[in-house]
């Protein structure tokens, strides 16, 4: 997309299409991907998240409509910021987990299926990332359906966990949770679509894991009652300083984690296939 071609509506999946918004940066990567979901001769679409306040954006898919829903996936300005106003441009009903960010829709259940642009679309609960993110599942999209899964899984990277709203402990089971949808293709909030969920989820898993022991090793070194940012300064000694909040932020969690209840630390961490973060 170029400033002189305005947004571009680009195929994401058999179902969904996407406009990419104009909100580049370290956590957004090359920006929010708004979707657009809509079944073959169906005269409606659902949009979810509709990023920011940008009005050529929520122009673009306004026009992609007629909308007939608006979702969201959490509480994150580059995903709510535009929804107040895409409402407004579409009469359409605006739902999420968190009633604060529902502007004439109710708010989103787990396991909450919905029917709306001649889909069935199933909320799944996902916290972690925040309190209140939940993914989108779409079982007839493609021969292994697929997951809008917000910044719980990014296209590329890994996600930060928002402590203390999103913690280490919901993170891991919401992981188990995405890993159980099999090999549905993954629709991130940011970054390119990629196959097959399960492994995805897996790989996640493995990462948060591998960083835990390492945040571990970081205590043993440095004393138990380190503060964040001492963790960070070892274990994340080569970020970018772009992002150097949201590795403190994430190294909260994992002291959090650490520090917490060890019965249940223990029965986490003996999961069978379980890897780290």
């Amino acid at each position: 997309m170029t400033p002189a071609s305005g947004p571009v509506l680009q195929r994401s999946s058999a179902l969904t299409r996407f406009v990419l918004a104009p909100n580049p940066g370290p956590m957004s990567l090359e920006g929010t991907n708004s979707y657009v979901l809509r079944a073959p001769g169906s005269p409606a679409a659902v949009v979810v998240d509709p990023g920011p306040l940008d009005e050529v954006h929520l122009q673009a898919l306004a026009a992609a409509g007629p909308v007939e829903l608006i979702l969201i996936t959490h509480r994150h300005a580059d995903h709510t910021a535009g929804s107040a106003r895409l409402h407004e441009l579409t009469g359409a009903p605006v739902r999420a987990a968190d009633k604060a960010h529902c502007h004439g829709g109710d708010p989103l259940e787990d396991g909450q299926a919905i029917l709306a642009g001649g889909l069935e679309v199933r909320v799944v609960a996902t916290p972690g990332h925040t309190s209140d993110s939940v993914c989108f599942h779409l079982p007839a999209d493609g021969p292994h359906g697929s997951v809008l899964s917000g910044d719980t899984i990014l296209g590329r990277g890994t996600t930060m966990l928002d402590y203390p709203d999103g913690t280490l402990c919901d993170y891991l089971a919401s992981l188990d949770k995405l890993e159980a949808l099999g090999p549905a293709a993954v629709l991130p909030a940011h970054g390119p679509p990629l196959p097959s969920l399960a492994g995805v989820a897996r790989a996640y898993r493995s990462h948060r894991l591998e960083r835990l022991e390492q945040v571990r090793a970081a205590l043993a070194r440095l004393g138990a009652e380190a503060s964040a940012g001492d963790v960070a300064d070892v274990v994340y000694a080569d970020v970018d300083p772009s992002v150097r909040r949201a590795a403190e932020t994430s190294v909260s969690a994992q002291l959090h984690y650490l520090r917490g209840d060890a019965g249940q630390r223990r029965a986490r961490e003996a999961t069978p296939g379980e890897t780290v973060g």
